[in-house]
């Protein structure tokens, strides 16, 4: 358990590193586009294991292993959040940006080249990533719950924006993949009730 904690917390450094660098990367550095997919893939490897492990713990009940990398869930969508979140604050502190106008033009929620999806992905990375604290858990009570739950909509408006529009096999089986086991842990817990 101890190394898990361990884990979590080096994912947790990690994540605060990112959110100081690459907002200053994207807006000064000007990576590349092959850049930034290897990060955005890096990100969602990171969400579809937060997603895939609580329904992994509960079909394989039994293996309490699969049970403790649960510890491991905030760390790991924090560190993909982060990714999200920098590369988005990236865009806003640019020099002569207009990223936040342009959030209330139609371009910006427009279906071609799926940036609807990338750009709700990027809102809910940001709302999940300033709500997984405790202080928020506290302020929030019952409903952080309900709002931790945009996970899947983070997961599946990335894995959509990977899938069809970065040409990512491994997004589109992983959403696949996840949807299937969501499915059996949702059939196996309305059994036992």
């Amino acid at each position: 358990m101890k190394v898990l904690r361990n884990i979590q917390t080096l994912l947790l450094g990690v994540s605060l590193f990112l959110l100081a660098y690459l907002p200053l990367f994207s807006a000064f550095g000007e990576p590349s586009g092959e850049i930034k997919n290897i990060f955005y893939q890096i990100s969602f490897f990171a969400v579809f294991l937060v997603i895939l492990i609580r329904p992994l713990a509960d079909i394989f009940s039994s293996q309490k292993w699969l049970r403790k990398l649960l510890i491991l869930r905030k760390g790991m969508g924090v560190f993909s959040a982060s990714i999200v979140v920098g590369f988005m604050l990236g865009d806003v502190i640019s020099p002569g940006s207009s990223y936040l106008a342009s959030i209330f033009t139609p371009a910006y929620w427009s279906l071609k080249d799926y940036v609807f999806f990338a750009h709700v992905g990027d809102i809910t990375g940001f709302i999940l990533l300033v709500t997984s604290n405790n202080l928020s858990m506290i302020l929030l009570g019952k409903i952080w719950h309900r709002i931790q739950n945009l996970a899947y909509v983070y997961f599946y408006t990335g894995g959509i924006y990977e899938a069809f529009f970065l040409g990512s096999a491994f997004a589109f089986y992983a959403m696949i993949m996840v949807t299937c086991i969501l499915m059996l842990a949702f059939l196996k817990n309305k059994k036992k009730k």
